[in-house]
């Protein structure tokens, strides 16, 4: 039976591992593309540990009636518990009092974004804020490398945009080419794939087309009737200067 065996170890003492974890959590919330490359055993460990944190901050969200402000204080100081708590002293920190505060730490950082940004995301979503990717085999140990990152994060939005603007866009051509083929038809034009229809054209071009047609064509004859002409004029020539000889 699996008693007292519900996480890993590690390798780790109970205080090393803990603040493994919360360094881990930390880097995630506060990464910029939301996501966090480590081994297998830690990402596994990691990914209940972090979910716990956003729930909290979920809670905070959906928090109604007057004493709301006070249990989202209580819900924060919870979620506290899952990062290192930064700069409590400021005096030791400082030296001095009077002198000018430390800068926060990644922990408050985090805690913060935990709050304001990702429980406002998360907040209709019943759990599963993570996800892990394999990536393999590590060069040197041979450790199982893989990735976590959270859930509908602004690289996956922005990828979602791309290919639902292009599905759009795609349609939208399909429709104005199906309209533009009906309304070639209609027209008679070459839209359609057909050949201009003369019953629809113009009455000024057809009389405009048939006067050039028949100027062309009265040309032609007359280039035909001299050229005729010519030709049986020198026969008779020839035929009279035959007799004479």
């Amino acid at each position: 039976m699996r008693h007292l065996k519900a996480h890993r170890k590690l390798g780790r003492t109970t205080e090393h591992r803990m603040s493994l974890l919360r360094n881990l959590a930390t880097s995630l919330i506060n990464a910029r593309q939301e996501r966090v490359v480590t081994t297998l055993p830690k990402a596994k460990e990691l990914r209940p540990f972090i979910e716990r944190a956003i729930t909290l901050s979920c809670k905070a969200q959906l928090l109604e009636g007057d004493d709301a402000p006070l249990k989202a204080v209580h819900l924060r100081r919870q979620a506290a518990g899952f990062f290192h708590a930064g700069n409590r002293q400021q005096a030791p920190s400082t030296g001095r009092r009077g002198m000018p505060r430390a800068p926060r730490t990644a922990g408050v950082a985090a805690l913060k974004r935990l709050f304001d940004e990702l429980g406002e995301r998360y907040k209709d979503r019943p759990g599963g804020y993570t996800r892990i990717i394999k990536l393999g085999r590590r060069d040197g140990d041979n450790a199982e490398l893989a990735i976590i990152e959270l859930v509908d994060n602004p690289r996956e939005r922005a990828a979602v945009g791309q290919v639902t603007k292009g599905a759009k866009s795609a349609v939208s051509g399909r429709r104005k080419s199906a309209r533009a083929s009906r309304s070639g038809e209609a027209e008679g034009g070459r839209r359609g794939g057909r050949k201009a229809d003369r019953t629809y054209e113009k009455e000024e071009t057809t009389e405009a087309r048939g006067r050039g047609e028949a100027s062309v064509a009265e040309a032609k004859d007359s280039d035909k009737a001299g050229s005729g002409g010519g030709r049986s004029a020198k026969t008779e020539s020839t035929a009279n200067e035959q007799d004479t000889k």
